[in-house]
């Protein structure tokens, strides 16, 4: 005979931890996404005030990705290792403070480096954020918890671009403490990743059988549920790295991402630029546009 509450335990952890991490998530990943491409917005003012040309602003945005693929791998095989709290603080923090330091950029040079060490220090939060989820979500529930965590993204775009093209047209950011507004759009839009690096700390649990908030009986499940489906998984699918690399599915599926991620930035990081181009729309008119 089943106890009082036992039928509905499954349901009812995993409403517990979609209200607990995935509202959490989104916001960092927000964040996250709205640091990677402040960069557009910025060069409505910087790439005038250090004498950008389209071709040093298209390498600096672009040179974020080789940091990002570079430790992208790596990073995520730290985070399995060290945990999810610890690696994704790590993260945040690191970024935060390079995302600040870009108001240091006073030429090519600078501009080069900072970009791609932002690319490194961002490097495996994506990807980590997923792995995540596999720790919590059993696999019939997982898609949901990636689209909703997802939606960060477009949401960023809502509201990052009238907010960056806004500081922008603060007058009294410009010349305040000897910086230009684009320097302070770096600065304001890089706090909350140092910010929320503190908090993932308190916030983020590495995996369920740690779960103080979670009662005993939903802790007990969810940590059976996904050592069951680690097991099946295992038992079904063995591929050394070299055969995943060479799957044919996990190739289409890379040649897909490549020419989604190129679409997407190819656009995201010109058009606040192209916008401008049409004439006649004050800085935050882009922003809204865009």
């Amino acid at each position: 005979m089943a106890l009082p509450g036992m039928d509905d335990v499954g349901p009812r952890t995993l409403a517990k931890v979609r209200r607990r991490l995935l509202p959490f998530m989104g916001l960092l990943f927000l964040v996250n996404y709205l640091d990677r491409v402040n960069v557009s917005f910025a060069a409505l003012s910087m790439n005038a005030d250090l004498g950008f040309t389209p071709a040093v602003y298209g390498f600096g945005a672009g040179v974020f990705f080789l940091g990002y693929f570079l430790f992208e791998v790596p990073s995520n095989l730290a985070l399995h290792r060290f945990g999810a709290r610890l690696w994704i603080a790590r993260i945040m923090l690191t970024w935060g403070v390079i995302a600040t330091a870009m108001a240091l950029v006073s030429g090519p040079a600078s501009f080069y480096v900072l970009r791609f060490l932002l690319g490194a220090a961002e490097a495996g939060f994506y990807p980590g954020m997923i792995l995540y989820i596999t720790y919590w979500f059993p696999q019939r529930h997982r898609i949901q918890a990636i689209a909703l965590f997802a939606l960060a993204s477009p949401f960023a775009s809502i509201i990052g671009a009238p907010l960056s093209t806004a500081i922008l047209d603060i007058p009294a950011l410009q010349g305040l403490a000897g910086l230009k507004s684009w320097q302070w759009l770096y600065i304001i839009e890089g706090i909350p990743a140092l910010v929320l690096g503190v908090v993932v700390l308190r916030r983020l649990t590495d995996r369920p059988a740690d779960a103080a908030w979670l009662q005993d009986d939903e802790r007990a499940w969810l940590t059976q549920e996904m050592a069951a489906e680690a097991r099946a998984v295992g038992a079904m699918h063995r591929m050394s790295v070299g055969q995943t690399l060479r799957d044919s599915r996990v190739l289409t599926a890379c040649a897909g991402f490549v020419f989604n991620v190129i679409a997407l930035y190819g656009l995201t990081l010109w058009l606040p630029l192209i916008i401008r181009g049409f004439g006649g729309l004050s800085k935050f008119e882009v922003g809204l546009v865009s």
